[in-house]
């Protein structure tokens, strides 16, 4: 599943006033052999702004051989800019979602967010209390959402990484998950955009194992 709730900070970052697009990807991960489409919707505000967006896999043989919708997940971020910080702001997140039918569980994450200039890029940076109703205790997260055009805007490297923790699985302590999706759109016009993303996750899946799945995608802007 993909995970951009910070992409609306990515948005301030390309000065965009609204923006929401819709994505088709084609997996191409082992074993993952199905379409996901992906809609975003970013709104700001005086106060500040709200963006949140729907996945959709489609894994689900039918009897017929068609496929049909396996997951749909869903995140919802707000945030606040705060008056004594021109940089800083708060920000509250819920993520939920159902898998063949049964309930993935709610997720709440309150923090902070705050640029990071390195000169070259810039990261969007989240400190984040994190709430699982899958974990016992509560963990923590950090997140970094990164932009960048080239060739004048034809090219653009967009991502996020997150890094939280999780209880272990069958044992007692938490570990360390780590989720990132780099993704290279070459921009046809101002609406369409072609490109790849990776996701590359670690004690992510149920299988604890480091995976790679690549996709390739297309992206409609309106």
């Amino acid at each position: 599943m993909k995970r951009f709730v910070l992409i609306a900070v990515t948005l301030f970052m390309v000065n965009s006033a609204f923006g929401q697009n819709l994505q088709l990807h084609y997996d191409l991960g082992e074993d993952r052999d199905y379409l996901t489409t992906t809609f975003e919707m970013f709104k700001p505000d005086n106060w500040g702004a709200t963006f949140w967006f729907i996945d959709m896999d489609y894994d689900r043989e039918q009897e017929d051989s068609h496929r049909s919708m396996s997951l749909s997940y869903v995140e919802i971020a707000r945030y606040i800019n705060l008056p004594f910080s021109e940089n800083l702001s708060f920000t509250l997140q819920y993520n939920d979602g159902m898998i063949f039918g049964f309930p993935l569980g709610p997720i709440w994450l309150v923090g902070g967010s705050y640029p990071i200039d390195l000169g070259f890029i810039t990261l969007q940076t989240d400190l984040l209390y994190r709430w699982d109703y899958s974990s016992d205790a509560p963990d923590a997260q950090v997140t970094f959402v990164w932009f960048k055009p080239f060739m004048e805007g034809k090219i653009t490297f967009m991502g996020f990484l997150d890094i939280w923790t999780h209880d272990k699985a069958m044992a007692e302590g938490k570990e360390f998950v780590l989720l990132t999706e780099p993704q290279i759109w070459y921009n046809v016009n101002q609406h369409l955009a072609l490109g790849t993303e990776f996701e590359f996750s670690d004690n992510f899946l149920p299988s604890g194992e480091f995976k790679v799945m690549p996709t390739l995608g297309v992206k409609w802007t309106f």
